[in-house]
């Protein structure tokens, strides 16, 4: 399931980064690895960013680099 999917207060654990080289490197400058747990904060209608928290950190995602985060819902 991408991140995309997943329900608002929902914990997940990144299982996968389907995008290339430019993308797993944005990914990880903003904590996003493969085993990193993120919670969903927020998202907005109309295809709007996404907010999740890794750690202490709040995160404002684009639809099309949440889309190609997988995660499992722990």
């Amino acid at each position: 399931m991408n991140l995309k999917k997943v329900k608002i207060g929902s914990k997940c654990r990144v299982v996968e980064l389907k995008g290339g080289t430019m993308f797993n490197k944005k990914a990880e400058s903003l904590g996003i690895r493969v085993g990193s747990i993120i919670e969903k904060k927020t998202a907005q209608l109309m295809n709007g960013p996404i907010t999740v928290q890794i750690g202490s950190t709040n995160i404002a995602l684009g639809i099309g680099m949440a889309e190609k985060i997988i995660v499992d819902i722990n």
